[in-house]
């Protein structure tokens, strides 16, 4: 099936082609640009509250490595 000017191929003929690369060409192929997904408010509020959640328990655990030598 031809989509455009790049023809598509089943899950099949894709693990056969790389089956048959060379390591480097494998790593060659597997290295693919992944763009930056768009996140929405509800994402973008989780993974602030999980960066300020992370930022306090460093600062936990520095008190209580701290707090335990004296």
């Amino acid at each position: 099936m031809t989509t455009g000017n790049q023809e598509r191929i089943d899950a099949a003929e894709q693990s056969l082609v790389l089956a048959t690369l060379e390591p480097d060409q494998l790593a060659e192929a597997k290295k693919q640009h992944v763009p930056r997904r768009r996140l929405n408010g509800v994402e973008l509020v989780v993974l602030w509250c999980l960066r300020i959640y992370l930022l306090f328990m460093v600062a936990v655990v520095i008190y209580q490595a701290w707090v335990g030598t004296h």
